[in-house]
């Protein structure tokens, strides 16, 4: 069996009035991420990782940002398209190691049903996927609840 690693990372301006869409789940919180679709910065960092360990480019080549057909739409909507074209690759996913660096809202109770959506949406169990949470001590713009970053690392399988 041959094994592929990919590493993703993305983040997004956090604003007044916006939804707030991270791990798949709707957050309360006054701010939200800006961004051409749902703006939801873990799922991004898990596409562009499950693209980079396939070959298959990133999610700005798949899903670009100037198509007004995906303006607002659910990232989840995006995984799924990546996990077929990994899939149609011969691909399958062994794990997700995901971190996500945000000041507030915290996020770690809400962190389990993240896994829950996640796996549904990849068909994977729930212990396939890791998600952390951390702050930046108040540095950087994350620090000043500027914006919302994430990192993602996967390994995919294939026979």
């Amino acid at each position: 069996m041959k094994y592929k690693i990919g590493t993703g990372y993305d983040f997004h301006k956090l604003e007044a009035g916006n939804e707030f869409w991270l791990g798949g789940i709707l957050i309360p919180h006054y701010k939200g991420s800006v961004g051409h679709s749902d703006g939801d910065t873990l799922i991004h960092a898990i596409c562009d990782a499950l693209l980079g360990a396939s070959n298959s480019r990133d999610i700005g080549f798949h899903f670009p940002d100037n198509d007004p057909s995906l303006k607002g739409i659910d990232s989840k909507k995006l995984l799924s398209k990546t996990k077929e074209i990994i899939s149609n690759k011969g691909f399958s996913i062994g794990n997700i190691d995901c971190t996500i660096c945000l000041e507030k809202p915290k996020v770690k109770d809400i962190i389990p049903e993240m896994q829950k959506t996640l796996a549904f949406v990849l068909d994977i169990e729930i212990d396939d996927i890791s998600i952390k949470a951390t702050t930046t001590e108040k540095l950087g713009f994350v620090g000043r609840e500027e914006g919302v970053a994430a990192m993602a690392t996967v390994i995919l399988q294939k026979s």
